[in-house]
C-alpha cells in the first residue's frame, strides 16, 4: 500500500479492527455470528422437515426432499453475489481503494435482486417438470408441486437475506445478519406450529410459514443495505457495471459452484435412490424421504463449519491484501482447528445415535429406520473430515484466487462423489449409492490438504521478499 493508504486505513476503525485486533478476540466476533446465521438457515428446513413428518408423514419428507434443489439454487446465487461482493469489498478496503468498495456492495445487490427474480418466473413456469427432473415419484409430486407452489414467492427474499448477510457481515456487523436468520427462523417455527399443527394446513402451512419469515427477513436486510455505514453506498453504486459484477462473480464462483454441484448431486441421487430404491426391499419413497432428512442434518454440520470459514473470510481478505501474511495463517488455523472439533463430534453422533436421529423426524416402516440407520453410518462416515473442504475453498475465495476455491468446491461433489455414486450401484445396489460419500470425503479432504500446504509455502516465500 501507500503511505496515503496506509495513513487511511489507520485511521479507519474497521480497518484498524481487522488488522490489528487479536485474531483470536476477531474470529469470535465475526464466526460466532456467522455460525448461528448459517445454523438458522439450515433450520429452516428442518422445522419444516419435522413438522411435515409428523403430520403429513414420510412421502410429506420426500416432497420437501424434492424441492430442496430449489432453496440450493437460492442460496448458490446468494453465495455467488454475497461472498463475491464481500470478498472484493474487503480486499478493496484492505488495498485503501475507498471509492472502488461500494460499487462492489451496490452491484452485488443489483445481482442479487435480478436473480431472485428470474429464478422465481423460472419456477412458476415450469414447476412440474422441474420436480419430474429432481426425482419426483408420482405419488409425492402433488405434495411437492402444492409447497414449492408457494415457496417460490418468497426466492428473491432468501437470496437477499443470506447474500445481503454476507454484505452486512463486511461492513462489520455481523450480528445484524445473525439478527435478519434468527428473525425468519424465529417467524417461521411459529407459524409453522400454527399453520400445520394448529389448522391443519399440511404442506400448504409449512410453505406460508417459511414465505412470511423470508419475507420479513429480506426486508430488514434492504433497510440495512441502504443504510451502509463503512462507506456510503448510493444508487450510482446499485447502477450495474461489468467490471464489477465480473469480479463479484469470479470470487464468489467457488461458493456458487459448491452450492451448484450440491444441487446436481441431489437431484442424481434422487434419481439413483427412486431407482435402485425400487429394485430394494425399500421401495421408491423410503430412500429419498430418509436421504433428505439425514443430509439436512448433515448441513447443520456444515452450516458450523462454513460459518467458521465465513467469520475468517473479513480477517483473511483484509489481511492478505494488506500483506499481513502472519495473520491471514492465524484466522485460517484458527477456523480449521474448531471445525475439526465439530466434525469429529458430530461422527460420533452419527455413528452412536442414528435410529434416535431419525425418529425425531416422525414414525415410519422398520425398512424406514434400517435404510435411515445404513445411510448414516455408511454414507457420513468421513464426515469427520468436513472441516477441510469448504474452509478451504473458502479461503482461496477470500484472498482471491478464483480458479483454486472453484476446484476445491467441485472435488467433494462432482469430482469424486458422482463418478462412485452412478457407477458403484450397477454392482452393489443401492449400497453403492451410500459407499460413494466416504470416497468423496476421503478424496476431498487430502486435496484440501494439498492445495492448502501449497499456498501457505508461497505466502512464506512472499513474506521472505518482503523482508
Amino acid at each position: 500500500m501507500s503511505d496515503i493508504e496506509k495513513t487511511e486505513s489507520a485511521v479507519n476503525p474497521r480497518s484498524e479492527m481487522l488488522g490489528n485486533a487479536p485474531v483470536t478476540s476477531l474470529m469470535i466476533k465475526f464466526a460466532v455470528p456467522s455460525i448461528i446465521a448459517m445454523l438458522v438457515g439450515a433450520l429452516y428446513n428442518i422445522v419444516d422437515q419435522l413438522f411435515i413428518g409428523n403430520a403429513v408423514g414420510p412421502l410429506g419428507n420426500a416432497a420437501t426432499n424434492i424441492a430442496f434443489p430449489l432453496t440450493t439454487s437460492c442460496l448458490s446465487l446468494a453465495l455467488l453475489a454475497g461472498i463475491g461482493g464481500a470478498s472484493c469489498f474487503n480486499l478493496s478496503m484492505g488495498r485503501g481503494e475507498r471509492d472502488k468498495a461500494p460499487y462492489f456492495v451496490g452491484n452485488a445487490v443489483f445481482m442479487m435482486t435480478v436473480c431472485g427474480v428470474v429464478l422465481l418466473v423460472v419456477t412458476k413456469l415450469f414447476l412440474t417438470p422441474l420436480l419430474n427432473l429432481f426425482g419426483s415419484p408420482a405419488e409425492v409430486l402433488p405434495l411437492a408441486q402444492e409447497y414449492v407452489g408457494i415457496t417460490a414467492w418468497g426466492f428473491p427474499f432468501m437470496i437477499l437475506t443470506t447474500g445481503g448477510g454476507h454484505l452486512i457481515r463486511a461492513d462489520g456487523s455481523p450480528r445484524m445478519t445473525m439478527f435478519c436468520n434468527l428473525l425468519g427462523a424465529a417467524i417461521n417455527t411459529a407459524l409453522d406450529a400454527i399453520f400445520v399443527l394448529g389448522l391443519g394446513w399440511g404442506m400448504s402451512g409449512a410453505a406460508y410459514a417459511t414465505v412470511i419469515g423470508q419475507v420479513i427477513s429480506g426486508g430488514v436486510a434492504a433497510v440495512y443495505l441502504t443504510r451502509y455505514k463503512t462507506v456510503h453506498v448510493g444508487l450510482k453504486h446499485i447502477v450495474p457495471r461489468l467490471r464489477y459484477i465480473g469480479k463479484i462473480a469470479a470470487v464468489g464462483m467457488a461458493s456458487f459452484f459448491n452450492q451448484l454441484a450440491m444441487m446436481i448431486v441431489q437431484i442424481v441421487m434422487n434419481n439413483l435412490m427412486r431407482h435402485y430404491g425400487a429394485l430394494s426391499a425399500f421401495g421408491e419413497s423410503i430412500p429419498i424421504a430418509v436421504s433428505g432428512i439425514i443430509m439436512k442434518i448433515n448441513q447443520i454440520t456444515f452450516s458450523i463449519v462454513i460459518g467458521l470459514g465465513q467469520g475468517a473470510q473479513p480477517i483473511i481478505s483484509y489481511n492478505y491484501g494488506a500483506e499481513r501474511y502472519d495473520r491471514v495463517r492465524k484466522a485460517f488455523k484458527s477456523a480449521v482447528s474448531v471445525g475439526a472439533v465439530v466434525a469429529i463430534v458430530a461422527f460420533l453422533m452419527f455413528q452412536l445415535f442414528p435410529r434416535e436421529i431419525i425418529s425425531i423426524f416422525g414414525s415410519g416402516t422398520e425398512e424406514y429406520f434400517e435404510f435411515g440407520v445404513k445411510f448414516f453410518r455408511i454414507f457420513l462416515f468421513f464426515t469427520w473430515l468436513n472441516c477441510l473442504q469448504p474452509i478451504c475453498s473458502m479461503f482461496f475465495t477470500s484472498i482471491g484466487k478464483a480458479g483454486k476455491g472453484v476446484f476445491l468446491s467441485l472435488t467433494r461433489q462432482i469430482l469424486f462423489l458422482l463418478p462412485p455414486m452412478i457407477i458403484l450401484p450397477i454392482f452393489m445396489g443401492i449400497d453403492g449409492i451410500l459407499w460413494s460419500g466416504p470416497i468423496a470425503d476421503l478424496l476431498s479432504g487430502a486435496a484440501a490438504v494439498i492445495l492448502s500446504a501449497w499456498e501457505f509455502r508461497l505466502m512464506r516465500k512472499l513474506e521472505v521478499k518482503k523482508s
